[in-house]
């Protein structure tokens, strides 16, 4: 099921769609399958799969929230650079933690074409009201959220009402599976399907 809600704050021509930024989730790793089904499903566009810092020193352990979000926006920012381009050329996304993270670095001011939620973490298992949503409103590009049908995170119709908090466009797409969806080739082409409208 494909839902569009809210309308553009966005003035400016979206110039095309020229590299994917992936993050993990918050115990993952860069070779999540999820994410490799991704970088699959775009070719040939440019992806980057990334680890956040400390699983990239060995540790399992959640990063902290201002160093992950640091490090998206300069790995952002120098994917950028490498690939010749302008940062808001970028869409930048990942599962849970990591699709998160890109939020947060958006929302403070990080250039991107585009937004990518794999499995949002919209509140803990069982609390409801602990919701991660305050920073939603000050993101106004493009947004695509991906999750499971029965994801514990958040159900559709709470990921519906909440999202309305951003300003830009917001496609939802819900597939069969929890918070790790069932079926990895659908959320896949869900992101390619998207990717062709904003590029």
């Amino acid at each position: 099921m494909i839902s569009r809600v809210g309308e553009s704050d966005v003035t400016e021509p979206l110039r095309g769609v020229r590299g994917l930024l992936l993050t993990p989730g918050a115990s993952a790793g860069r070779d999540s399958p999820a994410l490799v089904a991704v970088e699959d499903a775009v070719a040939p566009l440019p992806v980057l799969r990334i680890d956040f810092p400390n699983r990239a020193a060995g540790s399992r352990a959640p990063e902290r929230a201002p160093v992950a979000v640091a490090h998206v926006r300069s790995t952002a920012d120098a994917m950028a650079q490498t690939l010749g381009v302008e940062a808001d050329q970028l869409v930048l996304g990942g599962r849970s933690f990591g699709g998160r993270m890109c939020s947060m670095a958006v929302a403070e001011g990080q250039p991107a074409a585009g937004l990518m939620l794999l499995s949002y973490p919209l509140h803990p298992p069982g609390r409801p009201d602990r919701l991660r949503i305050d920073h939603l409103p000050a993101i106004t590009v493009p947004v695509l959220a991906v999750s499971g049908e029965r994801d514990p995170f958040g159900t559709p119709d709470e990921l519906r009402t909440h999202l309305e908090a951003i300003p830009g466009p917001v496609t939802t797409v819900f597939v069969a599976g929890t918070h790790t969806p069932s079926n990895n080739r659908a959320v896949a082409q869900a992101v390619r399907d998207w990717l062709a409208t904003i590029g």
